[in-house]
């Protein structure tokens, strides 16, 4: 056997080196301990404990390695001492040794026991993220994918459409199929029936819409068409996603099995339990296979038509002779074709948004009566705050109204004097700040025990309603003109023109498109509210609840800061105070999750003393943010 040379043996020394650096040892490290240390505190130490620790360091560094091999011209162009960027290590061994701790990583997670999806998820999310990062979400990714153009496409735009339209799905697929049955095997949807029938060619034609799918980047024959088929793709599954959460479907499991086929493609009879995919998977691939196949030429459409009558019809054959499970397959199909023509048309949907967006920005209207003043924006305070307290009255159930009532006025006294002392001057005499509401219906949360209630139920029924309440209040920082964005170009932004509006008084922006952070804060909390409803509604831990709660808000509120252009707002360490509050939301949300006393989401209850009760504080919402006295000058007086 051949000796290596010195030379060789300090070559294989130095790769080694540079892929040690460029997994960032002490960042994944970090990651390593923490998740660690989060399943030694629940569950104690053992060998699942280290693997999941490990899973986690193998995923992070590979994050780390993805974000290197795409950023390394910025880096080089930056002067950043990292080996990709500096040449020590290639692009080709660094996507090698990717692949390696991916392909690790899963390893792993399969020894620790069904986490592979979620590690799917994770994975898939740090590749996105890497062209995420600094612009609105959709935005870097329309730039990564395959430029409009008539030309042949590249093997590179293939691979990319692929990989930002293709295997994203396999992640949320199957979270789908992980999802619990929220409503103890019911849903807005009931199914029931028996019967045996099941065509296998039914099935394999229900699985060649997956297929098929998989190949519609091979097939396309311009970059246009990649660029379209993957900005669909994208549409489609977060609007595919969104619905499952808010309309989840739930099949009973009486049919035969016919082996692996009819587990992916019909009712499961396993131990997971029923089959959730709502809407139709199988036909929102054949639309979008059929997208890309008709737009070769003419003579590919027919075939495409027919494809999709095909798997739709198949669809069909595969539910049991019962009208019921027949009607509830044709919503799924009718929900497939809402969610395909939403994708289709999110340029002018989001047109839509900008337009009512921007005639609630320029509505500011008030009514004198003697001194005291009243704008119309107050409608909207008024409505969040019945939403928080009559959501979380119905989600605690009976007994612990006065409890909500107590930590939801705290909130509102937090909020006020956050932003006086935070914000506060003689232009803003009585602000309102979401971090002071958040810390105030916090506190007040942990007075809980002196009203008999629980504090973890107090803190997981707020969470629960939180994002919905913020975006309603989102709706009155349209009005007032708070919370503005910077500049943005005009198929982005949204004019302020009123002269009462904060961006007219306060900024030199007047008639200028701005970003409309409130629409992105709404459509982010609106996500939320869903994810976070459906834990509620199958009995999910409160402390998972509230930790998803405080993390997911804070990465919200830390991108839509980056496009946030208010004057007063300071900045320390070249970040907004407002993102080190999302990251202290972050940490505090993490550990919530860490910390489990196995305490359940109850069953919702509605009373209609809840409802009396959201109304009277609605009107004290209303009061507090949409009446004051604009000839006075004492503190908290005027609203302007």
């Amino acid at each position: 056997m051949l000796m290596a040379t010195p030379e060789i043996a300090r070559t294989r020394i130095a790769l080694l080196r540079a892929l040690g650096a460029s997994v960032r040892p002490m960042s994944s490290a970090l990651a390593l301990s923490m998740t660690s240390l989060a399943i030694w505190v629940r569950a104690g130490f053992s060998l699942r404990c280290a693997l999941a620790g490990a899973a986690m360091f193998t995923l992070t560094a590979f994050g780390f390695q993805v974000n290197d091999i795409f950023d390394y011209l910025k880096d080089s162009a930056a002067q950043v001492q990292r080996p990709i960027a500096t040449g020590e290590l290639s692009r080709r061994n660094a996507a090698f040794f990717a692949a390696a701790l991916l392909i690790g990583t899963f390893l792993i997670a399969a020894w620790v026991g069904d986490g592979w999806p979620w590690v799917a998820a994770a994975a898939t999310a740090l590749m996105l993220y890497t062209h995420a990062a600094r612009t609105f979400p959709l935005a870097k990714v329309r730039k990564v994918l395959p430029q409009a153009g008539n030309g042949a496409p590249s093997v590179l735009d293939r691979v990319a459409c692929f990989t930002y339209a293709v295997i994203p799905w396999i992640p949320i697929a199957a979270i789908i199929r992980l999802q619990a049955n929220p409503f103890a095997g019911k849903s807005a949807f009931i199914t029931s029936g028996a019967g045996n029938l099941m065509l296998r060619g039914a099935a394999a034609v229900v699985i060649g819409s997956y297929v098929a799918f998989a190949f519609a980047p091979a097939i396309a024959r311009s970059p246009s068409d990649l660029r379209r088929v993957a900005l669909r793709s994208l549409a489609c599954m977060a609007v595919a996603f969104a619905v499952c959460l808010a309309i989840p479907l739930v099949l009973n499991s009486h049919v035969v099995s016919v082996g692996v086929l009819w587990h992916l493609t019909g009712p499961d009879t396993g131990a997971e339990g029923p089959w959730k995919y709502f809407p139709s998977l199988p036909v929102l691939f054949a639309l979008l296979f059929a997208d890309c196949l008709s737009k070769n030429s003419r003579w590919t459409r027919l075939p495409a038509y027919c494809w999709i009558a095909l798997v739709t019809l198949s669809c069909m054959m595969l539910s049991t002779p019962s009208i019921l499970l027949v009607q509830t397959e044709l919503v799924r199909l009718e929900s497939a074709l809402i969610t395909y023509a939403v994708a289709c048309n999110l340029a002018s949907i989001w047109r839509a948004i900008r337009f009512t967006s921007e005639r609630i920005a320029n509505s500011w209207h008030e009514w004198r009566f003697g001194p005291v003043r009243v704008i119309n924006h107050g409608a909207f305070a008024g409505l969040a705050a019945f939403l928080g307290v009559w959501i979380s009255g119905a989600l605690a159930g009976p007994g612990h109204l006065t409890a909500i009532l107590f930590a939801a006025s705290c909130a509102i006294v937090g909020s006020a004097l956050w932003a006086q002392y935070v914000e506060g001057s003689a232009q803003l005499l009585r602000p309102y700040g979401f971090y002071g509401g958040l810390l105030g219906g916090t506190l007040g949360a942990l007075a809980a025990p002196l009203f008999h209630t629980s504090v973890w139920l107090l803190l997981g029924v707020f969470s629960a309603s939180g994002s919905l309440v913020q975006a309603a209040g989102r709706l009155r920082c349209l009005v007032q003109g708070c919370c503005h964005g910077r500049p943005a170009s005009e198929s982005t932004g949204i004019r302020y023109v009123h002269p009462r509006s904060r961006v007219c008084r306060l900024s030199q922006w007047t008639n200028v498109p701005l970003h409309p952070t409130p629409v992105y804060s709404i459509l982010w909390n609106c996500a939320v509210t869903l994810l976070l409803f459906r834990l509620w509604l199958a009995h999910s831990s409160l402390h998972l609840i509230v930790g998803l709660y405080f993390m997911l808000s804070g990465l919200g509120r830390f991108v839509e800061e980056s496009w946030r252009g208010e004057p007063q707002t300071k900045t320390l360490a070249g970040l907004r105070l407002y993102q080190w509050a999302a990251i202290a939301s972050l940490v505090l949300g993490a550990l919530f999750t860490a910390f489990d006393n196995g305490e359940l989401a109850p069953a919702p209850s509605l009373q209609w003393g809840t409802l009396l009760a959201a109304a009277l504080f609605g009107l004290v919402g209303f009061c507090a943010m949409g009446v004051d006295f604009p000839e006075s000058t004492r503190r908290f007086s005027r609203l302007t």
